[in-house]
């Protein structure tokens, strides 16, 4: 069972690894694109499902996806090939929480190949409560060089997202 987040009325934080997921699926036809390749809807789908365990995790309950802030898809995956997502919380605030998503492929019948890493994303997730209202979340608490560097450049594009809002809003009331 995992811990009650919510103790004395505070949010006690919770590292990076606590909420981390990898999941795995054998990629068929059925998810093809006119190309032969694995249909990028697909592997968006397989990211926002990781990460949505990731924020579940972190958040202690039921999280949605806000926003997916960006997604590189870097090579191609293919019809047969094993595709890995690893997931993990890059940055956590009031309700809200930054999910990095690594995906990766291998041939399913060649073991010996090195995973290939053919996407990246970037997800927002709100953790809810029974009426579907924002609720609080567990603070992050980066223990690595890495999830340190992690939390910087989530916050980074954070405040990306707030000032092109802000920009857009400011653009459509002066007009």
């Amino acid at each position: 069972m995992a811990p009650d987040p919510e103790l004395d009325g505070e949010l006690h934080g919770l590292s990076p690894s606590y909420a981390r997921v990898s999941l795995a699926v054998v990629t068929s036809s059925a998810q093809a694109n006119l190309l032969g390749n694995i249909h990028g809807g697909e592997i968006m789908k397989l990211a926002d499902s990781t990460a949505g365990a990731v924020a579940a995790r972190h958040s202690g309950g039921p999280a949605v996806t806000a926003a997916m802030d960006e997604m590189a898809f870097l090579e191609p995956v293919h019809v047969g090939d094993i595709v890995r997502t690893l997931a993990q919380v890059n940055w956590a605030g009031r309700s809200s929480m930054e999910i990095g998503v690594r995906v990766e492929t291998q041939p399913w019948n060649d073991p010996s190949t090195t995973s290939l890493h053919v996407a990246s994303a970037y997800f927002v997730f709100v953790a809810i409560d029974g009426a579907g209202r924002a609720r609080r979340v567990p603070a992050l608490v980066p223990e690595t060089p890495d999830e340190v560097r992690r939390m910087r450049e989530a916050e980074i594009r954070r405040a990306h997202r707030l000032s092109r809002r802000e920009a857009i809003e400011a653009g459509r009331t002066a007009g």
